[in-house]
């Protein structure tokens, strides 16, 4: 197990997302995990356009990024509910991997993702 791996189950392991997550991807193909890096793939470029464009958070272009990006966590790992995707916001600005995740497509772009999920 890696050293992330050990870090998710820790902070996670006793929660119903960790437990279902564990249960979906358990069961994929190397071809599955694709998909589903599509999908992230995907919501992250809708916010890139947005956040590029100038678009403000609430605009809806940005409110679609918000929900294909919870849809895909819901779809490929587990039940995302709005409260869920807004405490993942926040681990986007916090966690200095998520921040350099989103930071390294388009600077600033973690506060976008971060203030965009906020505002649904």
């Amino acid at each position: 197990m890696s050293g992330y791996e050990e870090e998710v189950r820790q902070r996670w392991g006793d929660t119903d997302a960790f437990k279902q997550s564990t249960a979906r991807t358990s069961k994929y193909s190397k071809a599955d995990f694709s998909s589903a890096k599509i999908d992230q793939e995907s919501a992250t470029e809708l916010f890139v356009y947005a956040f590029g464009n100038g678009l403000p958070v609430t605009s809806e272009l940005a409110q679609a990024a918000v929900k294909a990006h919870r849809e895909a966590i819901s779809k490929w790992f587990y039940d995302c509910s709005v409260d869920m995707q807004k405490n993942l916001a926040r681990m986007y600005i916090a966690d200095k991997r998520f921040k350099e995740y989103y930071d390294g497509r388009v600077r600033g772009l973690s506060q976008f993702v971060h203030d965009a999920i906020m505002a649904q």
